[in-house]
Formats: structure tokens, sequence, C-alpha cells
């Protein structure tokens, strides 16, 4: 079974719709189920101090302006959501504060995905719950009882993605047999996978064990500005190809003997 699969746009638009485009068109014409988009308040997620600490970027010398730089609004969102659907991909979205809970629930997205960096954040968590059907839940840099506890408080998680939030992952620490274990721990969720390994393998991977869904950052160039483009991938027509021969080549568990074999049976097994 072929999982469902997400390319999260994430950050790596740039700011730059036309990117944010070309990189929806991109995932649509590979066959992925979804896109995902990350949403910020500025002066929510971010102190006074913060916003202006120096920071070279393309956008200004301050946090503030490569922030700001960064971040797309909510009628940049409206013409999102239209694209998507000429496009015929869904998507959702990742909110990082309350304000971005409460702005972006006008959106009728099937999910709203939980950052790993907010999964302990109660209030955060009641809001998301108050304006969401379904959620996802990421667990990098947590314990499985700090996801217990989100998973507790949110009463509406769809998927458990595993995760390891370090941009790109390397091999040692992907550990894709945690997937066995979040199946075990949690039957009465879906078990997926949250990719930032800099290649497909690590997908691959955790289709063999039978991921759910597999998510992973896109991006045009992973030379450009920004900090998730070194752990994205250029080519998800390459994923999309290698998910669906893989799937043909798992079969189903059957011993037989093929069509194909039998000429080479009888030739050889006298």
């Amino acid at each position: 079974m072929i999982p469902e699969i997400v390319a999260e746009i994430g950050i790596n638009h740039n700011g730059d719709m036309e990117i944010a485009k070309e990189l929806i068109g991109k995932a649509a014409l590979a066959g992925f189920n979804f896109v995902k988009f990350q949403k910020r308040h500025i002066e929510s997620c971010y102190s006074e101090e913060e916003l202006e600490a120096p920071r070279k970027s393309p956008w200004g010398m301050t946090n503030r302006e490569q922030k700001c730089g960064l971040e797309f609004s909510i009628e940049d969102y409206q013409e999102i959501n239209e694209y998507c659907e000429d496009m015929g991909i869904d998507w959702f979205y990742s909110p990082w504060d309350i304000k971005s809970v409460v702005q972006m629930s006008v959106f009728d997205c099937t999910y709203v995905k939980i950052p790993s960096a907010r999964i302990t954040d109660t209030q955060f968590l009641h809001a998301v719950k108050d304006h969401s059907h379904k959620t996802i839940l990421s667990t990098g840099m947590h314990t499985l009882e700090e996801v217990d506890f989100a998973a507790d408080v949110l009463g509406n998680v769809e998927y458990i993605l595993h995760c390891t939030s370090t941009y790109p992952t390397v091999p040692h620490e992907i550990n894709l047999n945690c997937i066995k274990t979040l199946k075990k721990r949690y039957p009465w969720a879906k078990i997926g996978f949250s990719n930032h390994y800099a290649g497909l393998m690590a997908m691959l991977g955790s289709a063999i064990l039978n991921a759910e869904m597999i998510e992973f950052h896109i991006t045009l160039d992973r030379t450009m500005y920004g900090s998730d483009q070194a752990a994205s991938i250029e080519n998800p027509e390459e994923l999309a190809h290698r998910l669906y021969l893989l799937d043909k080549m798992m079969g189903d568990g059957e011993k037989k003997v093929y069509d194909s074999e039998l000429p080479i049976k009888e030739k050889l097994c006298r």
C-alpha cells in the first residue's frame, strides 16, 4: 500500500508566490496527496529582543526583516488555496502560535499539523483542538510520554509521525525502527514518518516499515537561501516513481511459482 505523501513547502518558498506555485505544481504532477505550509505570527513567536537581533538575509539586516520576508499573509494563503484547487492537490499547514491557529482556521483544510516544537504547549494544543477537525502530531525532540500528553490533550490525532528534528538528519539518528514502536504504542492512530534526511532512502525505508504517511521538505534548489533547503529534495517525481515501484515489489507475501519461472524450472530442475 502506498502511503499518503505530503510535500512540505514550509518556508522554502522564501516569501515568493511564484516559487510556492512552482513547488505546488511539482508535487501535483508527481501525484502526491498534499502540500504543506507553515504559518507564524512573528510577534507571537519571537521576543522583541530576538526580532531586533542582527541577521543578514535577502530582506535586510535583522531577524525581524528575515522572518517577515519569509511569511505569507492570509490573503496569500487564499491565493494558495485557490491554486491548489486548480492543480487538484490538497493542502494543510502547521501553525506556530495561537494567533496563527485562529487566523488559518478560515481554511477548511483536512488536517492541522502540530510542529514538534509545540507538542508540550498546553494552551496551543487546546487552541488547535478548538479550531480543527483532525490533527497530525510530529514527535521530533520529544519522549513517548510527551507524545502521550499531546495526544491526550488534542483527542483528535489521526496521524503520529516519527521524526528527528535535525536538518539534515545523519543516518544513525534516523531510527526508522521507531515506526514499529509507535505502531505498538498507538494502535488507534495511523503512524508515519517525517523526513529530514537529504535523500530518498529514509523515506523508502519507512515505506517498507508500513508508514502510512510520509512527509518531506521539497525545494527547487537545495542551495537556495533557507534553513530547511539542505534537508529537502529537488526530485519529487523520482520519489513517486520509487514508491510505486516498491509497492509492486512488496507483493502479497504468498509463495508462488510464476509463469515466467516455468521454462527456467523445466530447464534447470532436472
